[in-house]
């Protein structure tokens, strides 16, 4: 196993168990749902790049359907799965592994496409573009991206996120990128910072703690232990954006 494999498992071992794979919030994400215009029935939801199942569980509740959950993480999938059979939703889950910027679905074959906190894995525009073909006339897409909220942020923060994320845009510069992608803003929400730490940064502090002493589980550890502290001195200054989106004619 390379460096990078080992890192990938370290993080995914840190992640294990977590009710959250990333910052989020049923109670928010609810309040998105509800100021999404209607959808025709049938519903054909999916949740891209999915984890372990968070916001898919929340969908299938939501809008009383079946809800298509893809990640390329097996262990993820499999928690999921679980998760759906306790919650007593296994029959609103159909989860799959797969590559969320590699899907064989047929064009138009898709009415909400719901993305919390991945669409970074493929970069936020090129994920818009591979997804755009699946939407069907007038489908909706609401996905979450790490914003600036401003033109200048602290040099702390640009440096670790240009290296982190070197395609983090501001909120203004990815609403025109989901517009050239072939999409109409039908609104914006910024997750507010509080829930970063209570739904997050919070659990994964106490997983840090059980973490091997390995040098890949050092490294994962190093650099989490840096974001968060600083998210802790400049949350104001960045964060994740819902953008929620409607397929332009």
């Amino acid at each position: 196993m390379d460096a990078d494999a080992d890192y990938l498992t370290a993080l995914i071992d840190l992640h294990r168990g977590l009710e959250r794979l990333g910052p989020g919030d049923a109670a928010f994400t609810r309040e998105l749902m509800l100021r999404l215009p209607p959808l025709a029935a049938p519903r054909r939801i999916v949740d891209l790049g999915c984890g372990t199942g968070a916001g898919a569980l929340l969908l299938a509740r939501h809008f009383a359907v079946r809800v298509r959950a893809v990640d390329a993480c097996p262990a993820f999938i499999e928690e999921l799965r679980m998760r759906a059979q306790r919650d007593g939703l296994a029959q609103r889950i159909e989860a799959i592994v797969a590559d969320m910027g590699a899907l064989d679905w047929p064009p138009g074959s898709i009415d909400l496409i719901w993305s919390e906190g991945a669409a970074y894995n493929l970069g936020f525009e090129r994920a818009l573009r591979l997804w755009r073909p699946l939407l069907a006339p007038h489908g909706l897409a609401v996905v979450s991206e790490m914003s600036w909220f401003t033109d200048d942020p602290p040099e702390p923060a640009r440096a670790f996120w240009q290296t982190a994320y070197p395609g983090m845009g501001t909120e203004a510069a990815n609403v025109a990128r989901a517009r050239g992608a072939g999409y109409e803003l039908l609104f914006t929400a910024r997750l507010p910072s509080r829930l970063w730490w209570q739904n997050y940064y919070d659990p994964l502090r106490e997983q840090l703690r059980r973490l091997p002493e390995t040098p890949s589980h050092r490294a994962v550890a190093r650099d989490t232990e840096q974001e968060m502290a600083l998210f802790e001195r400049f949350s104001e200054h960045y964060g994740y954006t819902f953008y929620a989106l409607r397929a332009a004619p």
